[in-house]
């Protein structure tokens, strides 16, 4: 659990003066939908992330720190700057590093690659290539940087495969081996705050999924740091916590508020991350990565647009009967330019947003699966021959072999997400705790 001493929730309302007070008692979720019904997107709602809120007091928070950041292109300001070149022209922040997640500091890679480690020409500040390192390399980082700091900021999109939250974790094992304390400049989730879908078994732990969360896990960053901090670290680090993890809350956010409804700029976390819609059904969508369809990579709508050129108008009708919550099918034709399929025509569907307060990412995913596989006798599941004990890639997306078992069996959909409705339960029940901003939290 959480103690006071060495937890602090810096506020947009009570001010960075008043953290103190504040220790981390923050109100659990309410159980159930809020008294004041507010819509999802509501344009007119504003919304302050943690970056600016720290900003705001001139960077006090980090004030007599030796600082490490990990951050990405999302870690802006309102005003669109980076936090690193904000901090940096401040003269505020005592920047000894950067560690770039997936994709890079500046974003220059593509998925599953990083940049290299280098000197930052804007800044001068030594950035370190943190993609894929081990809880001892991510430690020497520090060390080499002079780091006792390390901040966090990166807008998650809520999904478990989607790695930035696992290097952050890694970052946390790496303070607990060298003593540095975390700060965790928060922002949204994009998808709101309700936990989807199944749980990590230990089995089929991997990059895409480390520890035991469900697959859409329904918290923001600062959220999840606690949760892991207090539930699954000292099971890593020999009983050890963060000596200090301090989360910079966000203002004026509520869970059920999906991006639309924040008001901020969308800026891509990753390069087939292009639009707060693609963020909302990527959770469901992004398990045809462990197909043989594409997921339209290499396409303008990667993770809406899925198909195989051996797909047809069947597809998208036999989707459009189930009358699935949230979204609508629409029959589509496309050409990859990169990825799955380059340069074939591929059949599909994409998959349109009706109602974003409606949507079960998961139920879209399982939905598209089943019918895909209950249609096409081409459908085949990806196979990695490098990894022959564990060889099925949808097996580490969605933390075990049930999924993929019960659709090649030919189970529906709702056997298939009914089937993970127990461990949902407990998981959502074991993060209360940790949950810092209002709203339902299922």
């Amino acid at each position: 659990m959480t103690t006071p001493n060495r937890r602090q929730l810096l506020t947009g309302g009570a001010g960075l003066a008043g953290a103190a007070a504040l220790g981390m008692g923050a109100t659990p979720a309410q159980a159930g939908p809020p008294a004041y019904a507010t819509s999802s997107n509501d344009p007119a709602r504003k919304v302050t992330p943690g970056a600016d809120v720290a900003a705001a007091s001139g960077w006090a928070v980090l004030a007599g720190r030796k600082v490490g950041i990990v951050t990405n292109p999302t870690g802006i300001l309102l005003n669109l700057r980076t936090i690193v070149d904000e901090m940096h022209d401040s003269g505020a922040v005592d920047i000894r590093g950067v560690f770039g997640p997936e994709h890079g500091f500046r974003g220059t890679a593509q998925a599953g690659e990083a940049e290299d480690t280098s000197v930052d020409p804007r800044t001068g500040i030594t950035v370190y290539d943190a993609y894929g390192a081990t809880t001892a390399k991510f430690a020497s980082m520090i060390r080499a940087a002079g780091v006792d700091t390390v901040v966090f900021d990166i807008q998650d999109v809520g999904a478990r495969f989607y790695t930035y939250i696992w290097t952050m974790y890694t970052a946390m094992k790496a303070c607990v081996e060298t003593g540095a304390a975390l700060v965790v400049l928060d922002r949204p989730n994009p998808i709101g705050g309700r936990a989807y879908g199944p749980i990590m078994r230990p089995e089929w732990t991997s990059g895409v999924g480390a520890e035991a969360v469900v697959q859409a896990h329904g918290m923001t960053v600062g959220e999840l740091a606690r949760h892991l901090d207090a539930e699954i670290l000292p099971t890593d680090t020999g009983g050890k916590s963060l000596s200090e993890l301090v989360v910079v809350e966000v203002k004026g956010w509520r869970r059920d508020v999906t991006y639309a409804g924040t008001g901020l700029p969308w800026v891509m976390p990753s390069p087939n991350m292009p639009t707060p819609d693609t963020a909302l059904v990527y959770p469901g969508t992004g398990m045809f990565e462990g197909t043989n369809l594409s997921e339209g990579r290499g396409t303008t709508r990667p993770f809406e647009l899925v198909g195989a050129p051996y797909v047809d108008h069947r597809w998208a009708g036999r989707l459009a009967d189930r009358g699935v919550r949230g979204v609508a099918f629409r029959e589509a034709y496309f050409t990859p330019t990169f990825g799955k399929h380059v340069g074939k025509v591929c059949g599909g569907v994409q998959v349109h947003i009706v109602d974003p307060s409606a949507i079960d990412p998961l139920r879209v995913g399982v939905e598209m699966l089943v019918a895909a596989r209950s249609i096409y006798p081409e459908f085949q599941w990806r196979y990695d021959s490098y990894d022959p004990a564990r060889p099925y890639w949808i097996d580490k997306l969605t933390g075990s072999t049930r999924l993929r078992e019960q659709i090649t069996a030919g189970a529906d959909a709702d056997t298939v997400v009914g089937a993970w409705q127990q461990e949902l339960a407990a998981f959502d029940a074991q993060r209360q705790p940790y949950l810092i901003y209002q709203g339902p939290a299922r």
